[in-house]
């Protein structure tokens, strides 16, 4: 049976980052750094070829994708986008720290902020943004992607329906980086699980090592 590869990669830097913001819905573009910073991934490593680009709809993914991918006209998915963190957006923790309602967040995390999304509403249209992203594979008999997305949806995606199971903290990504995710047929109708193959980008020895594997 055919084995697809989904290529999930967060987004670089943007100020709010750097700042320590709460950045959800917030349209940011990247940062000077956050484009440094992704031309060195792209000098010193590698991304596989892929036959789709799939972002989310925030300015910062799309970025991204036409650093990391260029040439190719990238496909929005709203269910890609960041968590919308509600009245607590565009804040520092040390900002909110001490209020009643982050208080309450933070010894709840499956709460939702005010005004915001909860972590269950997330990762059930992020689950439907990867099954709509599989159904077109197969149809399309499309058998290497990639998804630009962001670092919260990353691990929590990963911590819920990835093989091996692992907390979400353990699927934490830097800027530019990500996991390749195995997608079977069988598997996904199952079980809606995928296993987690490694990390990215590759150094290049081992790209080149594996070429065959990562390459059309």
């Amino acid at each position: 049976m055919r084995t697809y590869k989904i290529h999930l990669i967060r987004h670089g830097l943007t100020r709010g980052n750097l700042e320590g913001r709460y950045i959800g819905v917030t349209d940011l573009p990247l940062c000077p750094q956050g484009r440094a910073q992704l031309e060195e991934l792209l000098e010193q490593g590698e991304y596989p070829m892929v036959e789709r680009v799939y972002v989310s709809p925030l300015l910062r993914a799309r970025q991204t994708a036409q650093l990391l991918f260029p040439g190719w006209e990238p496909v929005e998915l709203a269910g890609l986008r960041e968590m919308d963190f509600g009245a607590f957006e565009g804040r520092t923790g040390e900002e909110l720290e001490g209020t009643p309602d982050f208080a309450s967040w933070i010894s709840s995390p499956q709460a939702a902020p005010p005004g915001g999304e909860s972590a269950g509403q997330l990762m059930q249209r992020v689950a439907g943004a990867i099954a709509h992203i599989f159904a077109q594979m197969m149809e399309e008999k499309l058998y290497s992607v990639a998804a630009v997305t962001h670092g919260g949806i990353i691990a929590g995606l990963l911590a819920s329906m990835g093989l091996p199971q692992r907390e979400a903290v353990r699927w934490s990504v830097g800027p530019g980086e990500g996991y390749t995710l195995l997608l079977t047929p069988q598997m996904w109708m199952r079980d809606q699980k995928f296993e987690v193959y490694g990390r990215l980008p590759l150094p290049r020895e081992l790209f080149a090592e594996q070429a065959d594997w990562y390459c059309l």
